[in-house]
């Protein structure tokens, strides 16, 4: 029997089986718009759309009319750990019938929602006073990203470091996510909120709806245990921690990396419902016992919001430095890509607006015409993938430097310290915000960069040129300067004394200063510094003192 599978983006395509024919997400969309699928109708026996949870997969309507279109047989939903839903002829009319009908109830779920953030801003107004925690017992983590597959990227490594820390200052930890997190120590026990398949057609519902669900597992997960305190990653227009918290009685700690809000009107698309979205975000940020932020920019923000200072901690991103070291090999990642015999100039990222890709493309192109002694020498690798992708590679293409740049795609997180090992020196190429306001972000990759003991050439902007010394732990250039980053990659190319001394002094203060550990303690130290706690520190063996 014939088979058609159809890859959702984001999923690694499998060897096609005997008699099989493997599409990406992408082809098989470019088949739809050229009519390239009309060869295919009813040659398949079966076929099936891979994703990489079924639980969240919602409703593919327009996928699954088209696969029932190629195929004699069955359609279903399968995912990467074997899980499957049969997509029949009734399950697709449903389907259809309940997007019919959702655009008329999209008013009642949105008013209902600003029902219940009006409930929450009325609560938080009141006063309320913890006046001990017992750290004994267990965090919950909040995941409420609707965000899936994701298997590398700072997100990733964030949300690991410091669930994977936790136990040594807290009880056992729960997370409690819409997704798995890549590197999670496997013994922190994992629950999975199943998202609503409804209003996936509405590109900012199914956050708002995710509330409800998220909340109902939060409060059961719980009754089941002894809580000290909730962690949430915070996540558009999500309300879950403010809601329980409040219900529980325990402290709120929200980790903020930025308003969602900015970014999506500034690096995505504007909201319709942004004013509601808004006041969710405020919401959050006035109730949080505690705000953890990764950048004094963010804390000035909070500042200007009224939040109180001793509120607010800034606590840089981190790295482990056992799976990011100076000692892992790169000979196989290097000869995958023919780069043996060449300097490697490496990047890891999403490819993200502020990740300044572009910047190093051309950079790298005016090396080579710059630097002729290096044009044949000096490689350039692109570890990852993401939305500037494909203009980084129309640079090169323009600067006739395309066959002399490797770019890997997106790898899962824990392969990416070999890959930074296969690279001589390592980039952050990071830009300035758009609307001129203060860059807020902490890069994971420059810490990882810094484990690794490899030379580091990164822009001097805000958090990055805080950590970074000049001539010291890195060579620092004018954010956005092209010709100044690519005479800052020649120098050192030309030099290796200085990458030796710059990679191990690096090394040497990411190990002393960076780690997700102290990451980790730094919070459950200003939890001890707000509250009176108990709890024995098991790492160091001292007592976490009681406020005074």
């Amino acid at each position: 029997m014939t088979r058609l599978t159809v890859v959702r983006s984001g999923m690694p395509a499998p060897d096609p089986a005997p008699g099989e024919t493997v599409l990406t997400y992408d082809q098989f969309r470019a088949e739809l718009r050229t009519g390239g699928l009309m060869k295919r109708l009813f040659r398949a026996g079966e076929s099936r759309l891979l994703v990489h949870r079924v639980s969240s997969a919602g409703r593919p309507v327009a996928t699954a009319l088209a696969l029932h279109a190629v195929s004699r047989g069955s359609v279903a939903i399968e995912d990467a750990d074997g899980r499957r839903r049969e997509i029949s002829l009734g399950v697709l009319g449903r389907w259809i019938a309940e997007l019919a009908l959702e655009p008329l109830r999209v008013r009642n779920v949105v008013a209902g929602i600003t029902r219940e953030v009006a409930r929450l801003e009325a609560i938080v107004g009141e006063p309320r006073t913890i006046t001990d925690i017992d750290l004994s017992a267990s965090p919950l983590y909040l995941r409420t990203d609707l965000s899936f597959g994701i298997r590398a990227g700072g997100s990733v490594g964030h949300t690991a470091g410091v669930l994977n820390n936790l136990e040594h200052f807290t009880g056992p930890p729960v997370l409690i996510t819409t997704d798995d997190i890549p590197t999670l120590d496997p013994r922190i026990e994992v629950v999975t909120v199943a998202p609503s398949d409804a209003y996936w057609n509405f590109r900012e519902l199914p956050a708002f709806v995710l509330n409800a669900p998220f909340e109902r597992v939060v409060r059961r997960v719980a009754d089941e245990r002894r809580v000290s305190f909730l962690y949430q990653r915070y996540s558009l227009s999500n309300y879950t921690g403010v809601a329980v918290s409040r219900a529980l009685g325990v402290p709120l700690v929200l980790e903020f990396n930025g308003s969602e809000v900015w970014v999506s009107r500034h690096w995505g698309r504007p909201l319709k419902y942004d004013a509601l979205s808004t006041r969710i975000e405020t919401l959050n940020l006035h109730a949080a016992d505690l705000i953890v932020v990764v950048s004094d920019p963010i804390a000035a923000d909070l500042r200007r919001m009224g939040v109180a200072a001793d509120r607010v901690l800034v606590n840089p991103n981190g790295v482990d430095p056992v799976l990011y070291r100076p000692d892992i090999n790169g000979d196989r990642v290097r000869r995958a890509y023919g780069l043996d015999g060449y300097f490697v100039i490496g990047f890891i990222g999403t490819f993200g607006p502020w990740h300044g890709a572009e910047v190093l493309a051309r950079a790298y192109v005016q090396l080579r015409q710059r630097h002729p002694e290096l044009r044949d020498a000096v490689r350039l690798l692109m570890i990852g993938d993401g939305a500037r992708t494909a203009a980084t590679r129309a640079i090169l293409v323009s600067g006739g430097a395309l066959d002399a740049t490797a770019f890997t795609g997106l790898v899962p997180q824990d392969d990416g310290s070999e890959h930074l090992a296969a690279a001589d020196l390592l980039v952050s190429p990071h830009v300035t915000n758009p609307d001129g306001t203060p860059f807020f972000g902490s890069p994971t990759k420059l810490f990882e960069y810094m484990a690794m003991g490899r030379p580091i050439v990164a822009s001097d902007l805000e958090q990055i040129g805080q950590t970074l010394e000049h001539g010291r732990t890195a060579w620092l250039v004018p954010p956005g300067d092209v010709e100044a980053l690519a005479d800052a990659m020649a120098r050192l190319a030309s030099d290796a004394a200085a990458r030796r001394a710059l990679g191990a002094a690096a090394r040497q203060q990411a190990v002393a200063r960076h780690t997700w550990r102290e990451h980790t303690r730094r919070i459950v130290d200003r939890i001890a510094d707000l509250y009176s706690v108990r709890l024995r520190d098991r790492l160091a063996g001292d007592v976490i003192a009681p406020r005074r």
